[in-house]
């Protein structure tokens, strides 16, 4: 079973288990995930040791960093980045990675597009109680409601970006695990792990890496309870450029199948 996994591999995996029930449809697993996506974006803190304190500065401390999270997050508009995208199934040691684009723009509820190009073309789309999926090898749309899962779904749209820290320490036990450099940038490492049990059923722990320049996520790293994870990267941000409407609308081949799933 794979309840978080965040974009889900078309043709694969395709046993999802929401609630009690069991649904077999490749991309249901996109739903959860690409509300995930909305989030942050982190990176294993712990990949062959402790994460690393540095020495040279004096580390801000978890409220200052909540802090500039949240003054961050107010002017934050618009964003898009490169994305990269790992599911990891331990116990047999399985690793799969998608490459695409994320496009995301604030509101109540914000939209977000992410456009993936390899290993296959797919488009995942949320806006308002909706996310669709569209495959361009059989030209179909799949269509999914989220209102019956409403919970979960503002679970993980409170870990996107333009969040209130606020809102986040009422889902979220937050600590501060230290800082790790990425890519030349130093970020700070929270641990987040879920108040709710519903919650945490799905979703055991978050970890997020911020940006201490940019006070934005620059990875994140999903862990299901049993183990298995999802890891988000994100390169070449940008924010506040202005978006055009068709930025949220999937650019489906005439002729384009509908399909509604339950």
């Amino acid at each position: 079973m794979r309840p978080l996994a965040p974009w889900g591999q078309a043709g694969r995996r395709e046993s999802v288990r929401l609630g009690r029930g069991s649904v077999k449809h490749p991309g249901r697993q996109a739903v959860l995930g690409l509300l995930v996506v909305s989030a942050a974006l982190f990176r294993t803190a712990i990949l062959g040791g402790a994460v690393r304190l540095h020495k040279h500065t004096v580390p801000p401390d978890l409220a200052e960093i909540l802090s500039r999270m949240n003054e961050t997050s107010k002017r934050l508009k618009t964003l898009s980045a490169a994305l990269e995208y790992t599911t990891v199934t331990v116990v047999v040691n399985d690793k799969s990675t998608e490459r695409g684009q994320l496009f995301y723009q604030k509101g109540n509820p914000p939209q977000v597009l992410i456009d993936f190009q390899a290993p296959d073309p797919k488009i995942i789309l949320i806006k308002k109680n909706t996310a669709e999926i569209y495959l361009p090898k059989s030209n179909q749309i799949q269509q999914y409601n989220l209102d019956k899962h409403s919970e979960l779904v503002q679970q993980f749209l409170l870990l996107g970006f333009g969040t209130e820290t606020s809102e986040l320490q009422k889902s979220f036990n937050l600590r501060l695990a230290g800082e790790e450099d990425i890519g030349g940038d130093t970020t700070a490492v929270l641990e987040l792990t879920p108040r709710k049990e519903t919650v945490a059923a799905q979703l055991a722990k978050v970890e997020l890496w911020i940006s201490e320049e940019s006070w934005l996520p620059m990875q994140q790293k999903f862990f299901e309870p049993n183990g298995d994870y999802h890891l988000t990267s994100y390169t070449g941000v940008k924010v506040n450029r202005v978006l055009p409407s068709s930025t949220f609308e999937i650019p489906a081949t005439k002729g384009a199948k509908r399909v509604k799933v339950h």
